[in-house]
């Protein structure tokens, strides 16, 4: 398979993903307090959102990087 149709399909699904999920999110492990041996540690949810115009940017190049690869 050539790589730039191999590409354009990940680009596609991730571009898929990113319509239906609109986002994903991550917990962060940081330090409150550190007192000597003693730590504190305190977790942190951090949400990232995926632009719907982004999502689609990259559907459109997917499938304009798979129509310009299948004509040459």
């Amino acid at each position: 398979m050539n790589p730039s149709k191999l590409i354009g399909i990940v680009l596609i699904a991730l571009g898929c993903l990113g319509l239906v999920y609109g986002g994903f999110s991550y917990t962060k492990e940081t330090t409150g307090m550190k007192l000597g041996p003693i730590e504190l540690k305190v977790e942190e949810k951090e949400t990232i959102n995926v632009p719907l115009i982004v999502s689609a940017g990259a559907i459109a190049i997917g499938v304009f990087m798979l129509v310009a690869v299948g004509r040459r």
